[in-house]
C-alpha cells in the first residue's frame, strides 16, 4: 500500500491545487449561506477512493497527509466535521454530495493515533470509520556541513526527523557507526555531534514511521578539483593565497579571501585577495575536463567559511578553456558562471556562516553572464576554472571581509 500510494502523489498534487482554486476549504457549518442544507441522518461510507479520476477504481484504506481522498457512501451531506484520529479535516461544500466528499488529509501529524476517521453529523452524532493517516519515511535532505570532522556540531535538514518516547529517532553513519549524542530534535532539522570513528557514505535516520537515507554522501570525496593541499592552482597568474591555520582548517590547507570591497554594482577588487585561476594548462592538468558527470544534472560543492560580514560583489564561478590564461572569463559572455551572493537582503548585516557549511550550486545554474544576466547556455570548456569575488553588476554595502574555501568539486546528481 505504501509504494502505491507513494506512485500517485505527483498527480494528486495537481488536483489538490486545482481544488484550491475553485475555493478555499473552510468548516460546512461556518459557511452555510442557504445554498448547501445538512441533512438528517448517520453517514454511511460505503469505501475510500483516490480523488484522481485515473485511479479511482482503486479502494484504499489509508493515506499521507495532504492527499487529496474521496469517500463514496450514503448521506454524505449530513457530516458537518470530519476528523483524521485527532485533526480536524477542512471541509468545502463544493465537493460534498449525498454520495461522494472530497477532502484533503490534514497536513499535521496526528498526537493520539486511532487509525479512524470520525464524521461529525449536524446532530452530533461520531459515526467512526478505519482509515490510516500515514506518515512518511523521514527525509534527509542535505547537511551543514558534508566534510565537517569528528567532534563536530552538524545539522541535518529535511522532513518528518520525528522522535517519539515509544521508539526515538536514531542516527547512523555509514559503517553503522552510531550518533549518541543527538542535541535538538525538530521535524524539519536534527542537531548533533558527529562522533568518532565517522566514515564517508550516506547518513541514515530511523524513526517511528520507517527510515530514512540522506541523498547527499557524507565526507564526498568525487570530483574534487582543488583542495588546496595537493590540488591547487600553482602555475596560474592569480592561485589564490593559501592557509592552513588548525584554528581555522577543515581538512588541511584552504583558499583565503579577504581585503576591502567597495558597495558599487561594478566594484573590482583586490585581484590578489579575491582570486583564484585554475589554468588547466599552466598547472600541468591533463588537457581534458576538471570532471566527467553530465553538466546537465551535476552539482558543483564547497565549503565555505566567512569569518567577518560580507555585504557586497558576487563570487562568481567560471569554468573556462583548458588552455585559457589572463583575465578573458571574467567578464567573457562566452563563459557562462554562477553568480553566489548570500548577503543580498540582509542590509548592513551582511552575510556570515558561524563555521564551515557546504554550498551547493546545480550545474544548469551557471548561465549568468559576468552582471547577473541570462545567458541561453551551460558550461562547455571545463578544463580550467575561476572563482573570484571582483565585480557582479549588483550594488551592496562596502565591507571587509575573510572568505574561507575548501574541497571545490562536481558530483553526480542527488
Amino acid at each position: 500500500m505504501k509504494n502505491y500510494i507513494f506512485k500517485y502523489i505527483n498527480k494528486l498534487s495537481a488536483i489538490v491545487l486545482i481544488i484550491w482554486s475553485v475555493g478555499t476549504f473552510v468548516a460546512c457549518e461556518d459557511t452555510n449561506d442557504g445554498s448547501y442544507k445538512i441533512t438528517e441522518g448517520i453517514p454511511e461510507v460505503y469505501y475510500v477512493r483516490f480523488s484522481n479520476p485515473d485511479v479511482a477504481d482503486s479502494l484504499i484504506v489509508g493515506a499521507y497527509m495532504e492527499q487529496n481522498i474521496c469517500l463514496v457512501g450514503n448521506n454524505l451531506t449530513s457530516i458537518k466535521e470530519l476528523y483524521f484520529n485527532d485533526q480536524k479535516a477542512l471541509l468545502n461544500i463544493n465537493f460534498i454530495t449525498n454520495n461522494t466528499l472530497l477532502v484533503n488529509v490534514p497536513r499535521t501529524i496526528p498526537t493520539t493515533v486511532t487509525n479512524k476517521i470520525y464524521m461529525i453529523t449536524g446532530n452530533n452524532d461520531t459515526i467512526p470509520y478505519d482509515f490510516k493517516v500515514l506518515v512518511p519515511n523521514p527525509i534527509v535532505s542535505s547537511i551543514s556541513c558534508e566534510h565537517i570532522v569528528d567532534g563536530g556540531i552538524a545539522t541535518i535538514y529535511g522532513d518528518y526527523l520525528l522522535d517519539d518516547p515509544n521508539k526515538p529517532l536514531t542516527i547512523t553513519m555509514a559503517g553503522n557507526v552510531k550518533v549518541t549524542e543527538i542535541l535538538n530534535i525538530q521535524k524539519t532539522q536534527v542537531t548533533f555531534k558527529i562522533p568518532t570513528g565517522s566514515q564517508k557514505g550516506n547518513i541514515n535516520v530511523s524513526t517511528i514511521y520507517g527510515n530514512g537515507r540522506s541523498s547527499f554522501i557524507f565526507r564526498d570525496d568525487r570530483g574534487i578539483f582543488l583542495n588546496f593541499d595537493n590540488l591547487r592552482a600553482d602555475g596560474s597568474w592569480r592561485p589564490g593565497t593559501i592557509e592552513g591555520n588548525p584554528t581555522y582548517s577543515i581538512s588541511g590547507n584552504y583558499l583565503k579571501f579577504s581585503g576591502s570591497l567597495g558597495g558599487g554594482a561594478w566594484e573590482w577588487g583586490d585581484e590578489a585577495g579575491f582570486a583564484c585561476y585554475l589554468w588547466g594548462q599552466a598547472n600541468g592538468r591533463p588537457d581534458a575536463p576538471l570532471f566527467t558527470s553530465d553538466v546537465a544534472s551535476s552539482i558543483f560543492k564547497f565549503e565555505v567559511n566567512v569569518l567577518n560580514k560580507w555585504s557586497s560583489v558576487a563570487m562568481q564561478f567560471v569554468f573556462c578553456d583548458w588552455n585559457t590564461s589572463g583575465n578573458g572569463p571574467n567578464s567573457s559572455a562566452a563563459y557562462p558562471r554562477a553568480l553566489w551572493m548570500p548577503w543580498q537582503g540582509k542590509g548592513a548585516d551582511g552575510f556570515t556562516t558561524n563555521g564551515w557549511v557546504t554550498v551547493s550550486i546545480p550545474l544548469k545554474d551557471f548561465k549568468f553572464d559576468a552582471g547577473g544576466n541570462v545567458l541561453d547556455k551551460l558550461p562547455s570548456k571545463l578544463g580550467s576554472f575561476v572563482i573570484h569575488v571582483l565585480q557582479g553588476g549588483v550594488e551592496g554595502i562596502a565591507c571587509s571581509p575573510t572568505i574561507l574555501i575548501d574541497n571545490v568539486r562536481v558530483v553526480p546528481a542527488e
